[in-house]
């Protein structure tokens, strides 16, 4: 594996802003060392600061500055556009919390509005998802010309809070805050299509602006086939003066094809003390006191063979929950509000059976004694669908909110996997669980590949089930 840097340039302060990581002094090594490979892999848990790794490495590697390359406070053109996530030889790739983060960006910047390190964490935040919408990578797509007003309208906006007093950015704030959701929602899939991959296939092979380039793909666990495949062509001829950098959580799911050509570097977990060290420090909240963490339910996920990304809630973390919390439904919420719904559905088809003069099948009752009790936040579950998805609406917005929709499913896989484990284990309990699985995935692939109103697609969910159910007794 060849090394995209000779040796003789020394950097040497490099990484301040990833707190408590040792493998950045291993990065700052290789990088001294001559021994950077063309493309690496960051694997580590949600919010463990890869992201902004990735994003620091980038920076270090189009330096200018000749007397102290990749330092911290370096001025050179280059540093300074990377530092503003605006430079021309950066390329960003991939699904992540968008709006968590930039909601508890402008909370620290709210906190602290005369601290220009503040300002600048909340607009980087919002650079990171207008990235994701670079004509680079948007070139061609019907898509683009139904979100690219609002790109624009977001890029003025921020534009303008760079510059506003700190008493003035009030009505700005509110504003990035509410088109940043509305650009998440409309515009970002949970998967990688194959067609941003062969943009950046293309982009990677011209030359570059200044001196390297940087494609980073974050949680690329959720490529597509196909994405996957052109990615492995990129990384089997590696382009001159360009680095990939990949992020992910569960290195396992990536082809064992491509995770041969990257050099791996592990973030660790870090421990509850230091996680809240990086909670007080870069968002600037001293008050802030963990919660108690997800219900034990989560500790299994049931996700395989839906095409629901999954995501390990249990192992987050602090730094990932604290992130979450600025989200309008937390998981906590949302696993209950998916008890509900199963719980109604099951009550559904057993009403139906016993309208039709059919036994209900009795799995099906136990799957509906199993959801009832985490449920109770939202009351006895309803045994018609209109209640039911009236009531789920009602508590998600009918998910205008980004993301919400996945795990919203994520959420219901995980239930199911707890009652699948639970009593007696049964042929009719598993092709029960099976039946969810199926559906569930359809759904997700309905709403995220073929982009139907997540309104429609709940309608039909759970219509598609409890006839399912019904017709089986």
């Amino acid at each position: 594996m060849r090394s995209i840097f000779r040796e003789g340039r020394s950097f040497k302060i490099m990484f301040d802003n990833i707190l408590h990581q040792e493998i950045t002094k291993q990065l700052t090594a290789d990088l001294n060392g001559g021994r950077l490979a063309p493309a690496l892999l960051f694997s580590g848990p949600q919010a463990s600061g890869k992201g902004s790794a990735a994003l620091e490495l980038a920076r270090v590697l189009s330096c200018e500055s000749a007397a102290a390359p990749g330092s911290w406070n370096c001025s050179c053109p280059s540093c300074v556009r990377h530092r503003s996530l605006v430079s021309q030889d950066l390329l960003l790739l991939g699904q992540k919390p968008f709006f968590a983060e930039i909601s508890a960006c402008a909370e620290a910047f709210r906190r602290e509005p005369g601290t220009s390190g503040v300002k600048r964490l909340f607009i980087r935040s919002i650079r990171k998802l207008l990235g994701r919408f670079s004509p680079v990578l948007w070139e061609d797509d019907p898509k683009l010309g139904k979100i690219a007003g609002l790109v624009l309208e977001l890029e003025e906006d921020l534009e303008a809070f760079e510059r506003q007093a700190e008493q003035d950015t009030g009505k700005t704030i509110e504003a990035l805050l509410k088109n940043s959701m509305k650009l998440e929602s409309g515009g970002m899939g949970e998967f990688i299509p194959i067609a941003r991959i062969r943009r950046a296939a293309y982009w990677s092979r011209l030359a570059p602006a200044g001196k390297h380039k940087c494609v980073i793909i974050e949680n690329a666990e959720r490529m597509q086939e196909g994405a996957k495949n052109s990615l492995l062509k990129i990384l089997e001829e590696p382009p001159e003066r360009v680095t990939l950098i990949l992020g992910c959580s569960r290195p396992g799911t990536l082809l064992p094809t491509i995770r041969s050509r990257l050099r791996v570097y592990r973030f660790a977990r870090r421990s509850p003390e230091e996680e809240i060290d990086v909670i007080r420090r870069i968002f600037r909240d001293n008050d802030y006191m963990p919660k108690s963490g997800p219900p034990p339910e989560f500790r299994n996920p049931a996700v395989s063979g839906t095409g629901i990304p999954a995501e390990p809630y249990n192992d987050a973390g602090m730094v990932a929950a604290y992130l979450e919390s600025f989200l309008p439904v937390d998981n906590r919420s949302l696993y209950s509000l998916g008890a509900y719904f199963t719980a109604s559905i099951a009550a559904a088809a057993v009403r139906e059976c016993r309208d039709a003069g059919r036994a209900p099948p009795g799995v099906l009752a136990d799957l509906g004694k199993f959801a009832v009790p985490l449920a109770e936040e939202f009351g006895r579950p309803a045994p018609d669908i209109r209640t039911t998805l009236f009531t789920v609406g009602k508590h998600t917005d009918n998910f205008e909110i980004p993301g919400l929709f996945a795990r919203f499913c994520k959420n219901i896989l995980f239930l199911l996997s707890a009652f699948l484990r639970g009593g007696e284990s049964s042929a009719e309990k598993t092709e029960l669980v099976v039946v969810w699985k199926r559906e569930l995935g359809a759904a997700f692939n309905a709403s995220d590949t073929y982009n139907i109103k997540e309104t429609m697609v709940m309608e039909r969910l759970a219509v598609k089930l409890k006839d399912a159910f019904a017709e089986s007794a």
